[in-house]
């Protein structure tokens, strides 16, 4: 079953469980939230977020062109603005929208569903597609995979922390679930936009946890050999420009 929302390409990972904070202020964003805004009450206000592979959130500014078109800012290397986003995909609920004085709106968006993107309209003001929702699945083995990859994050902090000179202290407890467990520690590692992604587009609880295992004791040895290495801190959300 495939469904027709608005998509916001941005240069971060949702995931499903995860809260994100966003500044809209470009022309064709503040259309896209005061649209959802604009239906019923009772109607879900979301759209899907869909990470960059290839160009920038916003787009360049050219006065004399009018407004930025949807794909404007995308594909600077590929050529193909659809091809330069990743086509896995996860759903924002609008928890909060506040319009401020200068038209630019604050939002916090609450990441629920993955989906596949199948289609793609550009003919509005801003992106549009059809997508499909992705059924989570859980995995052979992801109970003791859960168990594995705490303890790897546990030590991946503590390595993190002492490259930052910093403390561990006051973490707060990881859950049970093994698949929020998953999603969690995908967005609280220092990894870089594609292996975020690879995490997002894993087929099930147990492959994203096996992957997150070899990452992060691959990251926990690398920083044991370089203590200096900078970091950013592994609570802060991402916040987008847009």
């Amino acid at each position: 079953m495939t469904e027709r929302l608005p998509l916001f390409p941005l240069n971060t990972v949702l995931y499903p469980g995860l809260v994100l904070p966003l500044n809209v202020f470009e022309e064709r964003y503040r259309r896209l939230v005061a649209d959802l805004l604009e239906q019923p009450e009772e109607a879900p206000r979301r759209f899907g977020v869909l990470a960059i592979k290839d160009g920038r959130e916003v787009a360049p500014v050219r006065p004399e062109e009018g407004p930025a078109g949807p794909l404007d800012g995308l594909g600077t290397v590929t050529g193909d603005p659809l091809e330069a986003l990743f086509h896995v995909g996860c759903v924002a609920d609008v928890s909060s929208a506040q319009k401020q004085s200068d038209g630019r709106y604050e939002l916090l968006v609450t990441g629920t569903t993955r989906f596949w993107l199948r289609s793609a309209d550009v003919t509005g003001p801003y992106l549009t597609g059809e997508i499909e929702p992705i059924e989570e699945q859980s995995g052979e083995g992801s109970g003791a995979l859960a168990s594995e990859v705490e303890r790897a994050f546990r030590v991946y902090q503590k390595r993190l922390a002492g490259a930052k000179e910093a403390t561990t202290m006051g973490r707060p407890q990881l859950p049970d679930d093994p698949q929020v467990l998953s999603y969690l520690v995908a967005a609280a590692s220092v990894f870089e936009t594609p292996v975020k992604q690879r995490l997002l587009a894993c087929p099930d609880t147990a492959q994203r946890l096996r992957t997150e295992l070899d990452l992060l004791r691959r990251e926990s040895a690398v920083l044991s050999w370089l203590p200096s290495l900078p970091a950013v801190d592994l609570t802060r959300q991402s916040f987008s420009p847009n």
